[in-house]
């Protein structure tokens, strides 16, 4: 029993900087988060990278060791450096992702048409192209114009804030909002998106 117990935790030292890796990512990005099966597979995907990172450090450490008195490396030391690297791995994907980096070089690349977004929702406000003020046609009809301050992840649940908000009548004459701040707007009750050209909101 003792041993089980002694191996279990041998397991989960190993295992957590990979799981630390992934909540870090899945909290950083707009990415749903899927069943503990998918998550606890991302989880050990991100373990290989954290130790071969690992061995990667241990090597140059013991290198530097061998010129230059430095502490022992232990289990104690892999634990620290493993959940070192985790954080900065998650830190890293999560960059990589939210800024298209990786796809943007493979689509240069013609390697493929994707990007690294989950959605195109997600990436048409994400676009720097589309980084424009907005145009929100509701269901009855009625249009928004302002500045998307913030936007949903996903069409299916979420709110806009929208700031210098201004109604727009059927010739699109401007209807400002005064005293307001900035409006807030559930995304179901929105039919339609328009981003202005760069030219037009000026």
């Amino acid at each position: 029993m003792e041993n089980l117990s002694i191996d279990i935790i041998k397991l989960l030292r190993y295992l957590i900087p990979g799981f630390i890796a992934a909540s870090i990512f899945y909290s950083l990005t707009p990415f749903p988060k899927q069943s503990p099966f998918e998550r606890t597979v991302q989880a050990l995907v991100f373990t290989i990278f954290i130790q071969a990172l690992v061995y990667g450090v241990k090597s140059i450490l013991i290198f530097i060791g061998y010129k230059y008195a430095l502490l022992k490396w232990d289990a104690n030391s892999e634990l620290i450096w493993s959940i070192i690297i985790a954080i900065l791995l998650g830190l890293t994907f999560s960059y990589l992702i939210n800024n298209d980096k990786i796809h943007e070089k493979l689509r240069n690349w013609n390697i493929t048409k994707e990007t690294s977004y989950f959605s195109e929702w997600y990436s048409s406000f994400s676009n720097k192209e589309n980084v424009t003020y907005i145009v929100l046609h509701f269901e009855n009809g009625r249009r928004l114009y302002g500045w998307p301050k913030e936007f949903p992840s996903a069409p299916e649940k979420g709110h806009f804030i929208i700031e210098e908000a201004s109604w727009l009548d059927d010739d699109n004459n401007e209807i400002k909002i005064t005293g307001v701040k900035s409006v807030l707007i559930d995304v179901k009750k929105i039919n339609l998106i328009e981003f202005m050209e760069k030219h037009k909101e000026n």
